[in-house]
């Protein structure tokens, strides 16, 4: 029994220690091994606990909850195939930046490779997606506390973005014994108990620095681009743009109002092009962007410098561009160099822009479907609220023909741009905010996330999910897949509707065949106390087409 209590002493230190850099909330999954680990979160004040049967739904939920609150969250599961379900989360973090700290219960190092039941080699299990990994030993008290709380000091520290991996080998027994053994262990730590503050402080060095040319270079022709940043420093760029008179194309993600929308399909007129090409600078706040023909232009863009900001590592520039990758917060950036009142040298984009989102209005008056959705989400958006968007077809459309309000939190996947989990992210960035919450999703991430409708059933705020129901993977209708493989192999049809899975849920449910019914569930929903599941069955290759055609349609005028 003695052993029993000492896991439960080590895991409560792991878990204050964890508590003194800020994480506040603890995703946990059922499991005997991590015993140690749930029963230190549960027992901790500071903590709010969630809980989901679906390791892979649980690491998703996690990340929803730190892409809203910006702050490190910890995820607690056994061992076995309960920690490489966490991995697509894993991997999703490391390319976005938010903060996870993975904590797998695991067997001790004689029950590994030997047939011990539910014992993998756990040691390494990410590879080279965590940002940093730690191999714990076996808890003794032979190792001083002080030790145990430094290792978690520095691992936290130098956790920037990304996910620390900590795995945990625990022996049994794992319940009961005397809750007073060992207290002397605890205790060599004194008054650290009483505080708030880590036993190790390790200080970042890293600063921002002006560039030095920068009073020459905006008085240059630039244009911005705009990744995926915040809300407040989607503002703030568009305010920057605007007074340096530099055209401003924003993605889905910016949230910057994006003041010249529809760029996907204004950007297919040679016209447009040939105006871009004058810029000397072009300056990328944030990375993933979503739209192809901006993508297009980006790669084949050659102005004398290029040059991206953004607060993650690495290179984030596909096209390998001759020029400057600043690491540094957007917003910190701007308030460096600041901008100089000057004339727009490109105002004809805007009309450009204009035109083309005007005439998908004309389009999509009366035509009701994924693509009309995307076109008039706005409308359709909770006041005070916030947005998370789906991958795949339904992304692309509201990036193409959508323009979002300035500032309004978006949210989504588009670091590995995968399907799983989405729902679950959606979750926990409802419940990071208690704010009331529109998720849009295609069928087949819904289903591949069906189990995670279990975690709309507690939502703190009114929550709308709208599946767009277009019959299977219809992005693909988008490639130049073979035609005669294209459903079998690509698409995969379905043939589903959602009304039983909201049933079994227990969620509100609806299926508008038009605009005005759509208004109108949307509108009850957020009168509802909880989730409701909207579904919007629609022609499966209707909203690629409709893309395709306007795309064409502004390529010929």
């Amino acid at each position: 029994m003695s052993t029993s209590v000492f896991n439960r002493r080590w895991a409560a230190l792991l878990l204050e220690a964890l508590a003194r850099h800020g994480v506040r909330h603890v995703c946990i999954a059922p499991g005997s091994r991590s015993t140690p680990l749930t029963l230190a979160a549960a027992a901790h004040r500071s903590f709010t606990c969630h809980t989901h049967f679906d390791e892979r739904g649980l690491g998703h939920l996690a990340l929803g909850l730190a892409k809203a609150t910006r702050e490190p969250v910890a995820v607690i599961v056994t061992s076995g195939t309960a920690a490489a379900n966490l991995y697509p989360s894993l991997i999703e973090a490391g390319l976005t930046g938010e903060r996870l700290v993975f904590l797998t219960a695991d067997r001790p190092p004689e029950l590994i490779d030997c047939g011990a039941n539910q014992a993998i080699r756990q040691q390494g299990l990410y590879a080279s997606h965590p940002t940093l990994s730690i191999d714990l030993p076996r808890p003794s008290p032979d190792i001083p506390a002080r030790w145990l709380v430094s290792t978690l000091d520095s691992a936290m520290a130098r956790l920037l973005h990304g996910a620390l991996h900590i795995n945990c080998p625990f022996a049994e027994p794992l319940y009961g014994g005397d809750e007073q053994q060992y207290a002397a262990w605890s205790a060599a730590l004194g008054d650290w108990w009483q505080s708030s503050q880590p036993w190790l402080r390790e200080e970042d060095a890293h600063h921002v620095w002006q560039q030095p040319d920068w009073p020459s270079w905006r008085q240059k022709t630039g244009v911005v681009l705009a990744g995926r940043i915040s809300a407040e420093e989607g503002v703030q760029l568009a305010e920057w743009a605007a007074m340096l008179g530099w055209p401003l194309i924003g993605d889905v993600l910016s949230q910057t109002g994006q003041p010249l929308p529809c760029a996907d399909l204004w950007l297919a007129q040679p016209q447009a092009r040939q105006l871009l090409e004058k810029a000397q600078l072009v300056v990328q706040f944030g990375s993933s962007l979503t739209g192809k023909r901006l993508l297009q232009w980006q790669e084949r863009c050659q102005p004398e410098e290029y040059w991206l900001i953004d607060s993650l590592p690495g290179r984030l520039d596909p096209a390998h561009h001759r020029g400057r990758r600043i690491r540094a917060s957007v917003g910190e950036w701007l308030d460096l160099h600041p901008a100089q009142n000057v004339t727009p040298w490109a105002a004809d984009l805007a009309l450009l822009a204009q035109e083309a989102f005007d005439s998908a209005s004309e389009y999509l008056a009366d035509r009701f479907g994924e693509a009309q959705l995307a076109h008039r989400l706005p409308e359709l958006l909770p006041e005070n609220g916030q947005l998370f968007l789906g991958n795949s077809l339904i992304v692309r459309l509201i990036d193409a023909l959508a323009q979002l309000p300035a500032g309004y939190p978006v949210f989504s996947n588009r670091g590995a741009s995968g399907i799983d989990g989405l729902i679950s992210t959606a979750a926990g960035v409802q419940r990071a905010t208690a704010k009331p919450t529109l998720a849009v999703v295609g069928d087949l991430s819904a289903l591949y996330d069906l189990n995670a409708l279990a975690l709309l059933r507690h939502c703190s705020a009114p929550t709308v999910l709208i599946v767009v129901n277009n019959n299977g993977g219809q992005i693909f209708s988008l490639l130049p897949t073979p035609e005669l493989e294209r459903q079998r192999f690509y698409c995969m049809p379905q043939n589903v509707d959602f009304s039983h899975a909201a049933a079994m849920f227990q969620l509100h449910y609806a299926c508008p065949e038009n605009w005005a019914q759509l208004r109108q569930a949307v509108a009850q929903g957020w009168h509802h106390n909880g989730a409701t599941l909207i579904e919007l069955q629609v022609p499966p290759s209707d909203g690629a087409e409709t893309l395709q055609h306007l795309v064409q349609h502004r390529a010929v005028n």
